[in-house]
């Protein structure tokens, strides 16, 4: 990684680089949906048969494939994660401020794919798509997936793009995992792992945040064992609930005072309506996640979210979980960022240090918590623009694999 001092000149370059939105941006972009025939076999025991997944790409893949990108995203995220659909300018993908011409990861130089997880519910297979088996949407029948499942998933898109081996797969949060999932699981086909705002391992804090937003869905009425869209209904209260307190998790405590305080909307009305600003927003917020998001998703998501633990399988000892892998690292943390805070990251890079890999660390101090990697912070933007810089100049325009 560079120096302090070059991060200071690439910062400069970067704010020299800002241009309009429409000359920065990728466009108009269209999903995409392939489905797979073969069954694909699932941690749980299970097959899923005949799957759907969604993905969007951006930029052109070299003649060889060598420049090729995959972005996985987090726990309420898609696949639309840069430009924008002609029907819809408003619907900004959700990593944009990252990927496009001239940003961080350049879609000038590399191809990038977005893939939408297997049990979301934004176009892939999952609880409200179609199961094939009854012709009737899966509900709460969708089987439980976990990470691993969704990077086998993932390896099948690679095989049907004709991509043998990615240039970086790269992720936040829940990415992060799948991106460092990619490294021991398919060490041959990635040549850098980018793991950003991420951890090898849940917290017991943070699956008892988990769980106590499954309970609020699960305990909702309208939840039906999670057959409510045969009731023509949702469980909107329960996924309100979800949303507020997972939301309070992304957000540090100085980015909540400094935004909200102890404001009063009206001042005190000795009442339980949302007297205090704070109040209305995480209200606001669980609204609007209720109106668009299924519930036997979250409750999916959330459980592979517990269950990824790659060092489970070596009596704890995430260094040699890691030993397979053969790429490069970068692993990025934010200082105030307590849900998967810098001490996590920072475990991953010692086991990959342990192991010789080579791997970059940068600790940015942010004032945004857990958010901080969707936001446009210019040293975190820097670090990965310089790195993706080094990336093509070393690999990508000369040719070189690092085998």
């Amino acid at each position: 990684m560079p120096e302090a001092d070059d991060f200071g000149a690439e910062r400069q370059k970067l704010n020299d680089r800002q241009e309009s939105r429409e000359s920065c941006s990728v466009g108009i972009v269209e999903p995409k949906r392939v489905v797979f025939s073969d069954s694909l076999p699932l941690a749980s025991g299970v097959s899923l048969r005949g799957f759907e997944l969604a993905y969007e790409t951006y930029g052109t893949l070299d003649a060889d494939k060598s420049n090729a990108v995959l972005i996985c995203h987090a726990l309420n995220a898609s696949h639309h994660v840069a430009g924008y659909y002609a029907n819809a300018p408003d619907r900004i993908g959700w990593w944009d401020n990252m990927i496009g011409p001239g940003k961080s990861l350049d879609t000038e130089r590399f191809f990038v794919v977005s893939v939408n997880n297997l049990g979301s519910c934004f176009g892939s297979s999952g609880p409200v798509s179609i199961n094939p088996d009854t012709g009737k949407p899966w509900g709460a029948d969708f089987p439980l997936v976990t990470v691993e499942d969704w990077v086998d998933a993932q390896a099948r898109l690679a095989d049907h793009l004709g991509i043998e081996r990615w240039a970086a797969v790269m992720g936040g949060s829940l990415g992060g995992m799948q991106a460092l999932c990619w490294s021991i699981r398919y060490p041959g086909r990635l040549r850098h792992a980018l793991v950003i705002a991420s951890t090898a391992k849940l917290s017991a804090e943070n699956i008892a945040f988990n769980e106590v937003a499954r309970q609020a869905i699960l305990t909702d009425p309208d939840f039906f064992d999670g057959h409510y869209a045969r009731k023509d209904t949702k469980p909107k209260r329960g996924l309100r609930i979800a949303r507020m307190l997972g939301h309070i998790t992304y957000l540090s405590d100085e980015q909540m005072e400094k935004r909200f305080g102890r404001q009063l909307r009206e001042g005190l009305q000795f009442s339980f309506a949302p007297e205090f600003q704070i109040e209305s927003y995480l209200r606001y917020q669980g609204e609007k996640f209720a109106g668009y998001f299924d519930a036997n998703t979250y409750l999916r998501i959330t459980k592979a979210l517990d269950y990824f633990d790659p060092a489970s399988a070596f009596d704890g000892d995430l260094t040699r979980a890691l030993a397979a892998a053969c790429c490069r690292f970068l692993v990025i943390s934010f200082t105030t960022d307590w849900r998967f805070s810098p001490a996590r990251s920072r475990e991953i890079v010692r086991a990959l240090i342990d192991n010789g890999h080579q791997v970059s660390y940068a600790e940015i101090a942010a004032p945004h918590g857990h958010d901080a990697f969707l936001l446009d912070d210019p040293e975190y933007h820097a670090v990965v623009r310089v790195y993706y810089d080094r990336m093509f100049a070393h690999e990508i325009a000369s040719g070189e694999t690092h085998e």
